[in-house]
C-alpha cells in the first residue's frame, strides 16, 4: 500500500470515460482541500476515449463550484495508477471493482466514493472528532475497510453516484452539487488526520 511514511498520499477517482463525474470529483477534492495540501489527486476512466481536455459541460459546472478546470487531460485506468494510489474511489461499484481486477491486493483501498464517505464518517466519536488510533490517511482508509461489511448502505445502488451521459445539463448540474458534498466531506476527513509530506 502507498501513502506511507515518505510516501506521497494520492487519492484516485474512476468513472467510466474519465468525462464527467472523476475529473468533477478530482478538481473538487483539490478545491475543497486547499492550497498547500500534501494530498495529491487525479482520476481516471475505465473506458475513457481520447482526448487532451475537459469536457466543455463538465467545465462549465465545475468553474461554477470553484473548481480548476485548467492543465485537465483524460485518462485511461492503469494497474500503476491503482497501486501507486492510497485510496481509490469509484463512483460506481463496477469502478471498485475494475480496479480490483487490476490489483486484487488493493481490495481494501477500494470503495466507492459514497461508500467510503459513510464508514470513514462512521469511524467518530460522539463529539466528530476522528477516532484515536492510526492517525494518518493509510489509518483512516484501513478502518473504514473494516467497517465494509458491518454497516449496510441505507439502502440498494445508494453507493453509487449515477453516470449523467446523455442527459440534460440540469442532471449534470445536480451530479456536480452531490459530488462536491461528498468531496467536502471527504476534504473534511483527509484533513483531520495527518497525511505524509508530498515529495518535491
Amino acid at each position: 500500500m502507498t501513502g506511507g511514511p515518505g510516501q506521497d498520499t494520492t487519492v484516485l477517482f474512476v468513472c467510466t470515460g474519465n468525462t464527467y463525474r472523476s475529473p468533477l470529483a478530482e478538481r473538487l477534492l483539490v478545491a475543497r482541500l486547499g492550497p498547500g495540501s500534501p494530498i495529491r489527486v487525479s482520476s481516471a476512466g475505465t473506458r475513457a476515449p481520447a482526448g487532451d481536455r475537459m469536457d466543455p459541460a463538465t467545465r462549465s459546472v465545475l468553474t461554477g463550484l470553484g473548481g480548476e478546470a485548467d492543465g485537465f487531460r483524460p485518462g485511461s485506468l492503469t494497474t500503476e495508477k491503482v497501486m501507486r494510489a492510497s485510496l481509490v474511489l469509484g463512483m460506481e461499484r463496477e469502478h471498485r471493482e475494475a480496479a480490483v481486477r487490476l490489483v486484487p491486493l488493493a481490495l481494501r483501498r477500494c470503495f466507492t466514493l459514497r461508500e467510503f464517505v459513510r464508514l470513514a464518517e462512521g469511524d467518530r466519536q460522539d463529539g466528530g472528532a476522528p477516532v484515536p488510533g492510526g492517525a494518518d490517511v493509510p489509518g483512516l482508509v484501513a478502518r473504514a475497510a473494516a467497517r465494509r461489511g458491518t454497516v449496510a448502505p441505507p439502502g440498494p445502488g445508494t453507493d453509487g453516484v449515477p453516470d449523467p451521459y446523455g442527459e440534460p445539463h440540469d442532471v449534470l448540474r445536480r451530479c456536480a452539487a452531490d459530488i462536491d458534498a461528498l468531496a467536502d466531506r471527504l476534504a473534511a476527513l483527509l484533513s483531520a488526520v495527518r497525511a505524509p509530506a508530498a515529495r518535491l
